[in-house]
């Protein structure tokens, strides 16, 4: 990409839970758009060090990692120390890392619970607490929670998910009243079913109890949600999450942006 072309020259973002998937998808399209990344997991350093060269080599940006526990009392607060040492500010904070079980409410074990609340909502809580000063100083920032479908939508066997996606959107309306007129945006991007390793592993676990092919099991999958009747890509929800970042997203904020291939429009 022309670097005369890219809208985040010079901005620094962090996202949580990018080690793969989405959140890896969100941190790669930030970079090829010019901004600095520090991406996030629970592994130690060396394990993502190919990743983080291959990704500068391919976007001209610094690319650094950081390890921290986010369910841990001071794992929010490591990380965000650290990406300042890094590079001295954050710009764009994207709060995608997310922690899931799956049963039934009766079922659904009091620790599992807890861990939820403590990764999905109160590290979004803590991270946009630790963050904020400093993009009130600079008069700039943008802050990007992950939702889901989920939020808007109830399901079974996924109590912890589904509520704390829920409080989230209630969060991003309050800091986004909260930071009106000072340069600072907050909005939730709510993605439907995305291709990601976690659902092609499921993909292939329907392929193999039910003997079918590979579109029958996303026809399965999808069955009831995405009328679109097929994954949305990774890169549509990075590309989304970089329109909001950039100068075209200045006047949004308290937003919720689907990207879902129709699922809420049902």
């Amino acid at each position: 990409m022309d670097k005369a072309a890219r809208m985040l020259e010079g901005k620094t973002a962090l996202v949580t839970g990018s080690t793969g998937g989405l959140g890896f998808a969100i941190g790669k399209f930030l970079a090829e758009q010019g901004a600095h990344v520090i991406l996030h997991g629970l592994e130690p350093p060396p394990a993502f060090d190919p990743q983080v060269k291959a990704l500068e080599a391919e976007t001209g940006c610094a690319v650094r990692y950081v390890g921290a526990d986010l369910g841990e009392p001071d794992g929010v607060g490591k990380l965000v120390r650290e990406s300042i040492h890094h590079f001295g500010a954050i710009d764009i904070l994207v709060n995608n890392a997310v922690t899931r079980h799956f049963a039934p409410i009766e079922d659904f074990p009091r620790e599992r619970w807890h861990a939820a609340l403590s990764v999905n909502l109160t590290a979004v809580f803590e991270a946009i607490q630790l963050v904020l000063p400093s993009m009130r100083a600079r008069g700039w920032g943008r802050i990007i929670n992950m939702g889901s479908v989920y939020g808007r939508r109830g399901t079974s066997n996924r109590v912890d998910y589904v509520a704390t996606k829920a409080a989230i959107e209630g969060l991003t309306k309050a800091v986004a009243i909260e930071t009106v007129c000072s340069g600072i945006t907050c909005n939730i991007v709510c993605p439907g079913s995305v291709s990601t390793p976690g659902t092609e592993g499921r993909v292939e676990t329907l392929m193999r109890e039910k003997k079918i092919s590979r579109d029958e099991a996303v026809h399965t999958f999808l069955q009831g949600k995405q009328p679109a009747g097929r994954f949305i890509a990774a890169e549509s929800v990075a590309a989304a999450v970089a329109f909001l970042c950039g100068p075209a997203g200045q006047d949004i904020t308290g937003a919720t942006l689907p990207v879902d291939g129709g699922w809420l429009a049902g």
